[in-house]
């Protein structure tokens, strides 16, 4: 398992990215020829906290998905849209004591945020070339193909085409590459917290998804 990324690249995403409310970095990680890419949203508090992507509770989730496929996580290069975790604050009340305090909570990348660390994605889906990508989530899904496409109506439908990328390092809007990509989104393993009705259509496509990894 390995990241990579260069330092020009890791430090031009923090310097990008030190004004917003963000905390942690995580690096994308796993070979240099995957079975396939996995790019999901942006790190949680556990990833934060141990630089791991998806260890914390849609980790546990994604390592079904990863048995169903029968593939391991050492077979993919796992990576995000955002390497930061993107948090708000919020104030909460100690029900034993009634002590009030301020507690950070996930919340999803903005548009300026996913733009400051598209470098870090650019450059590892160029240096690897996957043979096929599978975004987790409307975010990824998004950072690759365009604000249009929505996860409820794309979700198990295979893309194959150009995906949008910085021009260069330093820009800030979005262009096309000239190669060609597939894409194959589903929904993100986090999802199924909030809409457990989700999981079904989640393996639905995963068995999908299966029979374009043979």
């Amino acid at each position: 398992m390995e990241t990579i990324l260069t330092e020009e690249l890791i430090e031009l995403a923090e310097k990008r990215s030190a004004h917003f409310p963000v905390e942690g970095f995580l690096w994308g990680i796993g070979p240099i020829h995957p079975r396939f890419m996995l790019v999901g949203e942006a790190p949680g508090e556990v990833e934060s906290l141990n630089g791991i992507p998806f260890t914390g509770r849609a980790g546990i989730e994604l390592m079904k998905f990863f048995d169903f496929l029968e593939v391991t996580r050492e077979e993919v290069f796992i990576t995000s849209t955002f390497r930061s975790r993107p948090y708000q604050e919020k104030e909460k009340i100690d029900r034993k004591t009634g002590e009030r305090f301020m507690r950070k909570y996930n919340r999803t990348p903005t548009k300026k945020e996913i733009i400051a660390h598209a470098p870090l994605l650019d450059y590892e889906i160029k240096t690897i070339d996957p043979p096929i990508i599978l975004t987790m989530g409307n975010v990824g899904l998004q950072r690759l193909i365009g604000n249009q496409a929505k996860i409820m109506q794309l979700h198990g439908q295979l893309y194959e085409g150009p995906i949008q990328k910085l021009a260069t390092p330093e820009a800030t809007t979005y262009t096309w590459t000239t190669e060609q990509y597939r894409i194959f989104p589903t929904f993100h393993p986090a999802s199924i917290f909030y809409n457990r009705q989700l999981l079904e259509m989640i393996y639905e496509d995963l068995a999908l998804f299966k029979t374009y990894l043979s």
